[in-house]
């Protein structure tokens, strides 16, 4: 690996949601600034939308992780489940004890629990990541849970985070009662050139680097030119960049390293001139 070539401490690049190495974009800190907002004007439902690599998953790390004292989180990563095992996944997640199995006595359970912790002053909600692989029926149980509250606010908060996929499904004529219950949108967005050029640099600071640039402005302009902004492509074509650049002996990374590493990554965009 190049880290000691580099003068780095650990990876810098990696394609995993490390909260370590959190960047607050624009888009980034608007979608938290927004869901604090939603929640704490007391709103149902929020949902997340962003292209895969955007930064859904760290973005609600990082919500769930800023969340106050008096908040109790229900997270589940994966919802592609049939109704009763979703609820059920929803109700372990609160802290409710396993019962009747069937979906009523779940919401059943469920309300009493959250009106208990209603009492003590503690809210719930719960995030729904990769929200798009729900099936169909399963989307329609949250309808049932957006119905647990008393005269006064909601006693479940709940906010998808998904794919574009996500906004196909809640535009289906079946699915309206829920969309005309989400009060607050956000679509995250790739980065600006200036963005990755920040994002690269404190990456690379947070693994230990504390030399000259490794990635000067004109190979930053091509990272971010054949990235489309993407975090996750950014990551991928960095890594490879300075793996390549590593293999030269080079110490520092310029165009055709990144044009290199865009021809061998799925989903990345092509230099526009290549020598072959």
């Amino acid at each position: 690996m190049y880290l000691a070539h580099f003068g780095l401490s650990q990876a810098p690049f990696g394609i995993t949601p490390d909260t370590e190495f959190i960047y607050p974009s624009n888009s980034h800190r608007e979608g938290l600034n927004l869901l604090n907002l939603a929640l704490a004007s007391g709103e149902g439902f929020i949902k997340v939308v962003g292209e895969v690599g955007t930064g859904k998953t760290l973005l609600c790390r990082n919500f769930l992780a800023e969340l106050r004292p008096d908040w109790k989180a229900a997270y589940l990563p994966n919802p592609q489940m049939e109704p009763r095992a979703f609820l059920r996944e929803v109700a372990d997640e609160i802290g409710i004890p396993a019962g009747a199995p069937d979906a009523s006595h779940i919401v059943k359970r469920l309300n009493q629990r959250l009106l208990e912790l209603a009492k003590t002053e503690q809210k719930v909600v719960l995030c729904i990541d990769e929200a798009q692989t729900m099936p169909r029926l399963t989307l329609e149980s949250l309808r049932l849970l957006s119905n647990l509250e008393t005269e006064k606010r909601k006693l479940l908060h709940i906010v998808l985070f998904g794919q574009p996929e996500l906004d196909e499904m809640l535009a289906a004529h079946s699915a309206r009662q829920i969309r005309q219950r989400i009060a607050f949108n956000h679509q995250l967005r790739g980065l600006s050139l200036d963005e990755v050029g920040h994002y690269v640099e404190q990456r690379l600071r947070i693994a230990g680097h504390n030399g000259d640039p490794l990635l000067p402005r004109s190979t930053v302009k091509t990272l971010h030119r054949l990235s489309g902004g993407t975090p996750r492509l950014v990551n991928i074509l960095a890594h490879k960049a300075l793996l390549t650049a590593f293999g030269e002996g080079r110490q520092q990374v310029d165009t055709r390293h990144v044009n290199s590493a865009a021809k061998d990554t799925e989903g990345a965009k092509q230099p526009s001139w290549w020598p072959w």
